[in-house]
């Protein structure tokens, strides 16, 4: 059997982010995974999302101390990836519904795909 995946990427605000999100939600959509990647000293997010094979990706560009709003109200599983990013990459995600407030990834360097706090500290890597 061969599937024909539709994908489509929309960029979006940090301030629409929620509505967006909600808005699949409502369609009918499922979380699929949050990844996270460092574009240059900013963060790239995508959210992605399928229901019958087409898949709706929302992108987000946000600075290394940009604040992100938890999914996790819509989407309860979205917790996991957002204490990823957080743990990982330090970005701040804010109203998290289950917040381990750094203590959900334990690697041996703090925030080690940070842009600007490696270690925890708030200095710019060299």
């Amino acid at each position: 059997m061969r599937v024909n995946e539709e994908q489509t990427t929309i960029s979006v605000a940090l301030e629409d982010l929620t509505r967006e999100v909600e808005r699949l939600h409502a369609d009918g959509y499922r979380l699929v995974q949050i990844g996270c990647t460092d574009i240059g000293g900013s963060y790239e997010i995508n959210y992605s999302f399928d229901k019958d094979y087409r898949f709706r990706n929302l992108r987000l560009t946000v600075g290394p101390e940009t604040e992100v709003p938890s999914i996790s109200g819509t989407y309860w599983g979205a917790f996991v990836y957002e204490n990823e990013m957080h743990d990982l990459f330090g970005i701040p995600v804010t109203g998290i519904n289950i917040d381990f407030k750094g203590t959900f990834i334990r690697s041996a360097e703090k925030y080690p795909f940070s842009v600007t706090r490696r270690g925890g500290d708030p200095c710019r890597n060299a």
